[in-house]
């Protein structure tokens, strides 16, 4: 299947997440990637997203109203699935057991429940030529990459204590309202925080054994009320997480605290020295016990490979979201 030099990518979900993959595959033409289609039950989002397609110039798109027209129709060999959360369960089992072979990259979190999470990996282990790829994608953003970098370095030495802090606005509106509502997203420690936990267990080089949790939902979507339902997402929250190999992991989320400088905070504390990710500031800090507050040092962490969306995208893509 992946034999061909051009390689046909087909989104499921071309919501806010969906039209942003759009924007990245459009980088990635010139090493052999194509969209070639996509999918999505919402007539308002394919007209987004073929107006997004028109602005970065890539080649008319053929749309379908459901996943499984999509997989039927050949015309994609990978398929990257941003639809809300509630849906990935049954739209990956589709693809996994679909005749036709779909490389899969699957919009975190991969499913709301750990019972369906572990239905979809015992199927992808019947299928070893299909690749299935989360998309965590805070592991690649320039600062906490380089802060990967530099763990696995060693500079640190062996890592202790892990703490993240995100501080930001409210989750953004979504078709439906479907993200107000812990049944349809797995609750905001699933939704928002998955990257934070996995980046954790990346840092620490362990598995976890235990958490602990205190949340609230104390000023967000008090107000709101949806087919006669008030939200029941957290929107601030404490979780320590113990690792099996004595580190420990801290989150620290706050989803009405607008007035942040950086939206994520990220320190790595090891035996020699520490480390600290700063979002979207892109700075990183690195100082060692022995050199003191004096000895830390400051550095960019840029990407010269990203290119900002030009106004007019990114209002295709904010427009509506998922």
């Amino acid at each position: 299947m992946m034999g061909r030099e051009e390689v046909r990518y087909g989104i499921v979900g071309v919501g806010m997440m969906g039209r942003e993959h759009m924007v990245n595959l459009s980088h990635l033409r010139s090493e052999g990637a194509s969209l070639t289609c996509v999918a999505d039950p919402h007539p308002p989002s394919l007209d987004l997203a073929l107006e997004l397609a028109r602005s970065l110039h890539l080649p008319p798109l053929t749309t379908f109203s459901g996943h499984c027209e999509l997989l039927d129709s050949g015309l994609c060999d990978v398929v990257v699935v941003s639809s809300p959360n509630m849906t990935h369960c049954e739209i990956l089992m589709d693809i996994i057991s679909h005749p036709t072979p779909h490389h899969i990259l699957v919009e975190k979190p991969l499913c709301t429940t750990i019972q369906d999470c572990r239905k979809v990996i015992d199927a992808a282990k019947q299928r070893p030529e299909i690749l299935v790829h989360v998309g965590l994608e805070y592991r690649y953003m320039p600062p906490v990459a380089k802060l990967i970098e530099i763990v696995k370095s060693g500079t640190l030495g062996r890592v202790r204590m892990v703490a993240i802090r995100e501080h930001r606005f409210p989750f953004l509106v979504k078709v439906n309202n479907w993200n107000r509502f812990n049944v349809n997203s797995g609750g905001t420690l699933v939704e928002k925080c998955c990257h934070f936990f996995d980046l954790m267990r990346l840092f620490a080089a362990a598995n976890p054994v235990r958490v602990m949790a205190s949340g609230s939902m104390d000023v967000n979507h008090k107000d709101e009320i949806y087919d006669g339902k008030v939200p029941d997402i957290i929107d601030n929250a404490y979780v320590i997480v113990e690792f099996d190999n004595g580190s420990r992991g801290m989150l620290d989320l706050c989803m009405f605290a607008e007035g942040s400088k950086n939206e994520q905070e990220i320190s790595v504390v090891g035996d020699i020295g520490k480390g600290e990710a700063f979002v979207p500031e892109s700075v990183v800090h690195v100082g060692i016990r022995t050199a003191g507050r004096a000895g830390v040092m400051t550095i960019k962490a840029e990407d010269e490979r990203i290119n900002l969306c030009s106004p007019g995208m990114m209002d295709c893509i904010m427009d509506q979201a998922i």
